[in-house]
């Protein structure tokens, strides 16, 4: 009887973790959706930027796939990054294509982003500061491992055969 009670217990707890990143998932895209507003960027230009900043500089077609983006609609995101002045795309001199482009992030634009999420990086330096090291590493392992686990997720449906598409 024990054990399945630990049993529901453990589906209960895991039910409220799954909500919990639901919840979450949808705070965040508010936040980013307000602070593209602010900056002019529309959703998709602000994750882009946020894929640019992390893990640039970048060729269009990694860009694309890092952040999901087709590459015909990313041509447009990055027209308007590069118009904005947030980004900068240079020629790749040894690259087959010759219309092949690096693109990197112009940093003298941060502090602007910055001001919109110090709100919440003050909130989440408060709410870390309640934890210990060793709960802090638990929880950054936790939402590494939760990211891979949408990323694959992510590429599994890219790559499968939707119900219209037959088998």
């Amino acid at each position: 009887m024990s054990s399945e009670l630990d049993e529901r217990q453990r589906r209960r707890l895991t039910t409220e973790v799954k909500a919990a990143l639901r919840g979450l998932n949808g705070q965040l895209t508010q936040l980013n959706h307000r602070v593209g507003a602010r900056l002019k960027l529309k959703d998709s230009d602000l994750d882009c930027l946020d894929a640019i900043q992390r893990h640039g500089p970048l060729g269009a077609s990694a860009l694309a796939r890092l952040a999901g983006v087709h590459p015909a609609t990313l041509t447009g995101v990055l027209d308007r990054l590069q118009r904005a002045g947030w980004i900068t795309r240079d020629r790749d001199p040894d690259a087959a294509d010759r219309r092949a482009v690096t693109v990197r992030a112009l940093r003298e634009r941060n502090p602007e982003m910055f001001r919109l999420y110090a709100g919440m990086n003050r909130s989440m330096d408060q709410l870390c500061a309640g934890y210990t090291e060793a709960e802090l590493a638990l929880l950054a392992d936790f939402l590494r491992r939760t990211a891979d686990a949408g990323r694959t997720a992510a590429d599994d449906l890219a790559t499968s055969k939707t119900p219209d598409q037959g088998s």
